[in-house]
């Protein structure tokens, strides 16, 4: 994994950007990420079509290299944990898990995390709530405008479409950053880009495999 960072200060914290899909909240020792769809390949294999079980180990291994790297605390999952109801991932899950038993999980609920609280909690994930708010934010699946607190939030897997020099399109994953939010990117890798309807004055800081730009 080749990690490259950028470092944002939001209401005088310090956010560190990632292109593996996730920041890193540098006072709280917390890595914050969105969109993880735990099953979505399994459900689709059930369904008869064939995707690699690589494809979760892989993400998995990305969130391990990462909170590795920064020893974090405590993870906040902001939405979409979950796919779609529970399946063998569940246990692929529970055994990363293992891996890091005072590791902290705070599950933010979104529109596909269906499942009891009781099965997330069997699997590792600490608290389980609506909404979180902590020091200035408010984490949130979806937006939640607020006069007071920043939001942090995912859902719509953003990404950003530019020209190439030869005048085709190329997509790429992003976060966006407005004075108000930051939306963060899918950190499934299994998931499409949502290159429309974006909020008004945005900056984005898009993302390769070796580095972070901002546009």
């Amino acid at each position: 994994m080749i990690l490259a960072e950028k470092k944002i200060v939001v209401h005088q914290q310090n956010l560190v950007l990632t292109n593996q899909r996730a920041l890193f909240w540098q006072k709280a020792d917390t890595l914050v990420l969105s969109d993880l769809h735990l099953g979505k390949t399994a459900h689709f294999r059930k369904n008869g079509i064939a995707l690699p079980s690589e494809i979760i180990e892989n993400d998995l291994k990305r969130l391990s290299d990462l909170i590795i790297h920064f020893q974090s605390k405590r993870m906040i999952v902001v939405g979409d944990f979950v796919h779609a109801g529970k399946n063998s991932e569940f246990r692929l899950f529970a055994e990363w898990k293992s891996q890091f038993p005072d590791l902290k999980i705070i599950l933010v609920k979104g529109n596909h995390d269906r499942i009891v609280n009781e099965k997330l909690v069997e699997i590792g994930v600490t608290e389980v709530c609506e909404i979180y708010q902590e020091e200035n934010f408010i984490f949130s699946h979806e937006l939640v405008n607020s006069e007071e607190k920043f939001s942090i939030s995912g859902h719509i897997h953003p990404g950003i479409r530019l020209k190439t020099p030869v005048g085709g399109l190329v997509k790429f994953p992003s976060y966006i950053v407005t004075e108000s939010q930051l939306i963060l990117p899918a950190f499934s890798s299994f998931t499409g880009l949502n290159t429309r309807n974006h909020p008004e004055n945005s900056s984005y800081y898009f993302f390769t495999e070796e580095e972070i730009y901002m546009f």
